[in-house]
């Protein structure tokens, strides 16, 4: 437990210390418990989330690194990957996990994911319903719902 604690502190200060953090992703530790991370990405650019910025909540479970982070959006999205608590599927924080990945691997692979839904791999099955079936609806639905949730809101 001593060296997961001390390979979180570390994963911790080298986040709040990059020189170069990743462009349009900000993440803080929550004050009072070092497992939860507070998150926000910003909607890629040429993508239905674009001018959005999304609100995320990263967990470290007890077992990590050997598990991957638990991401959710806390900020609602039309999304065929995100299901309506938020919850993601994305292949680096689920099959694709490995213990060398870190905490800052996981957010820009969900922003990724915002460029490249996968309706095939649904959480939310209406939204992947609706992206095979009308594409254009489902992208006019998502500009929607980024400016509704995801505009001035933080």
């Amino acid at each position: 437990m001593a060296r997961l604690s001390h390979r979180i502190i570390k994963e911790t200060q080298r986040l709040r210390l990059l020189a170069e953090p990743v462009p349009g992703i900000k993440a803080e530790p929550d004050e009072s418990n070092s497992r939860n991370f507070h998150a926000v990405i910003a909607g890629p650019q040429d993508s239905p989330f674009e001018g959005g910025a999304f609100k995320l909540e990263l967990f470290l479970p007890e077992d990590y690194p050997m598990a991957a982070p638990k991401v959710r959006f806390m900020t609602k999205i039309y999304h065929p990957n995100v299901d309506k608590l938020g919850r993601k599927c994305s292949d680096i924080v689920t099959d694709k996990w490995s213990p060398a990945l870190q905490i800052h691997t996981a957010l820009p692979s969900t922003q990724a994911l915002l460029s490249a839904p996968n309706p095939d791999d649904s959480l939310a099955d209406d939204v992947a319903e609706q992206r095979k079936t009308n594409e254009a609806r489902a992208i006019e639905i998502a500009r929607a719902w980024t400016r509704l949730y995801a505009m001035n809101n933080i």
